[in-house]
């Protein structure tokens, strides 16, 4: 339990759940980006890649969204954790608390549907 009694103890903690989300978004990205590229290799290649090496890219991918859904999801529950930690003092007056657990949590919802539809594309 927090004895600072200073709402800035809030603002740091919605700072780190805000960079966390950042951080999940490009790892999120990335990963379709690099799942993406699996099919680009395939264009330029005429279809002369093996299936193997665009299969590794394919799976890197899906790693990289599975792990930024991951992080989003563990920020939140952290996020959660700190708040039950602070003392009325350390909210600010008339501040919502829950706007930055929403966003990540619609963030990590979202990386898991992204996730969901690249495999079912590839496996189809």
């Amino acid at each position: 339990m927090s004895e600072l009694k200073d709402p800035r103890v809030f603002f740091a903690a919605e700072r780190t759940l805000l960079a966390w989300s950042r951080t999940s978004i490009v790892m999120i990205a990335s990963g379709f980006g690099i799942e993406r590229a699996s099919v680009l290799i395939q264009a330029v290649t005429h279809g002369r890649t093996t299936a193997d090496k665009t299969g590794v890219v394919f799976w890197v991918g899906l790693a990289f969204i599975a792990l930024g859904t991951f992080a989003a999801f563990c920020s939140s529950r952290q996020y959660i954790v700190v708040l039950k930690t602070l003392t009325p003092e350390e909210y600010p007056m008339g501040y919502g608390t829950k706007c930055g657990l929403a966003i990540n949590t619609i963030v990590a919802v979202l990386g898991i549907c992204l996730g969901i539809a690249v495999y079912v594309g590839h496996v189809s």
